[in-house]
């Protein structure tokens, strides 16, 4: 360990930041976030820091370093792009063994700036030692994608009550199983949703009382299938899940990073193949949420969107059980932007249709002249089965033969294949390349420019680092 990390008060505390411009400007912004009592020596100064010594928050001294600058300091940083000032204040204040840190040149800093996600009052630090502050900032970044904005106000409510707690409860263990009771309850998402006083509340309720573990079913959209495609409310609940019921639409990469010690049940819906029906499900979340567990019920795609997310939701009602709904992105939107394919174009489409090829038994017949008009784009989704029949009303209601489609297997996903053609051979293009869902069918001009605006897969793409740290899941 090349530094020890520490966290350090600097409430009035005096530092000294040896520059004047832009680099030096970033420093003292830290040092007041920290609410550091802020001197900055140099023969100029750019203009917001002359705006803050205005505004009383920092001293400027317009003159050139001196040793007599480092007098009473415990921080100082060098910030200026002369070298040989830079190590002059490097050795003066190391041998006053005060902390120096010489910006950009890591064997003269007898401390570092790390990397920081801030929720205050929670701060996470990630450092490289200084050998690859880049890096330290895509780790960040990446823990920037994970915790949720609501901990830091839910840090500062539940510190309110350490000391009630501690009066409550004598025993660290029965302290512990408290506050995890806290964090398992919906004071967490009564936080999140800004409701505070609803929150304290329920925390002085649970203090007179120890409640019973309170159950919750969190219905998610997980997209088309690119784990990558993932909102952060997502991945948050999936993480905090106890049991995950999902479908055989939701990706193997998806379903390796819901909490580890989650169980897990398939309710898996193909077409022709339900191994759970549907009522049998919805009584599933029910049971679940009432036996105090927090239930994440994963979806393909949006779960409001020709998944179901309704149907479930009303019976989670009529039960009164606790619910949230994340949307996701659709398969129509997923697929058709992994494709090149743009729903809407001013030339070709100034109108989009999601319709599904899969009906309930006995539902109302879709009204295929709507269906057929030109220049409007149709996303199907499960329309593979249909296709014949879908093929045949377009073309029976005016819809002309030649019209551009797309069939989009596996959309998003590494094994993504498109094919195209046109509306008088859907059926036999979907029969000829042996198309299997998930599929999306694009019908409309638009599907022509694929050929042209096609991206994903066609060259190696550049890592965003984005993709979510599998492992935080064992915590």
């Amino acid at each position: 360990m090349q530094y020890l990390p520490i966290f350090t008060k600097l409430d009035n505390k005096p530092v000294l930041v040896v520059g004047g411009g832009e680099v030096a400007l970033r420093k003292c912004r830290a040092f007041l976030k920290a609410r550091a009592s802020v001197t900055l020596v140099a023969p100029w100064f750019c203009d917001e820091l002359k705006e803050h010594a205005h505004n009383n928050e920092v001293t400027l001294i317009d003159a050139y370093f001196d040793e007599s600058h480092l007098d009473g300091k415990m921080l100082v940083i060098a910030a200026t792009d002369r070298d040989e000032v830079n190590n002059n204040v490097f050795e003066l204040a190391n041998a006053r063994n005060v902390f120096v840190n010489v910006v950009d040149d890591q064997p003269k800093c007898t401390f570092i700036f790390p990397s920081i996600v801030d929720r205050d009052p929670i701060t996470i630090a990630i450092s490289s030692a200084g050998t690859a502050p880049v890096l330290a900032r895509r780790l960040r970044e990446k823990l920037e994608t994970l915790i949720p904005h609501h901990i830091g106000p839910l840090a500062t409510l539940v510190g309110g009550f350490r000391d009630k707690v501690k009066k409550r409860f004598k025993h660290f263990s029965d302290r512990r199983q408290f506050w995890e009771g806290v964090f398992d309850s919906s004071v967490v998402s009564k936080v999140q949703t800004g409701d505070t006083q609803a929150a304290q509340q329920q925390l002085e309720q649970m203090l007179d009382a120890k409640a019973e573990p309170e159950g919750e079913v969190y219905v998610v959209g997980a997209g088309p299938g690119d784990p990558e495609l993932l909102t952060l409310k997502a991945l948050q609940l999936m993480q905090q899940a106890d049991v995950v019921v999902y479908d055989f639409l939701v990706s193997d990469e998806i379903m390796e990073l819901v909490r580890r010690d989650a169980d897990l049940i398939c309710v898996g819906k193909r077409l022709g193949d339900h191994s759970v029906v549907q009522e049998d499900t919805n009584q599933m979340l029910v049971d679940l949420a009432k036996q105090g567990k927090k239930v994440c019920r994963i979806k393909g795609g949006d779960p409001f969107i020709y998944g179901r997310g309704g149907e479930e939701v009303q019976v989670l009602a009529a039960n009164n059980v606790n619910y949230q709904i994340v949307p996701g992105i659709t398969a129509a939107a997923g697929c058709s932007a992994y494709a090149g394919i743009p729903l809407t174009h001013r030339d070709h489409a100034q109108a989009i249709q999601f319709v599904t090829g899969h009906c309930k038994k006995d539902g109302q017949e879709l009204d295929w002249q709507s269906l057929a008009k030109a220049n409007q784009t149709l996303a199907i989704y499960m329309g593979v089965i249909k296709s014949p029949h879908i093929q045949g009303e377009l073309l029976k209601h005016g819809r002309k033969a030649d019209t551009p489609v797309a069939i989009i297997e596996n959309g998003t996903r590494k094994n993504q294949r498109v094919v195209t053609g046109q509306l008088g051979e859907l059926a036999d293009l979907i029969e000829r390349n042996s198309i299997i869902s998930p599929a999306l069918l694009i019908i409309g001009e638009v599907a022509a420019l694929h050929s042209q605006l096609a991206w994903f897969g066609k060259n190696e793409q550049t890592s965003s680092f984005a993709q979510p740290l599998t492992d935080v899941s064992n915590t």
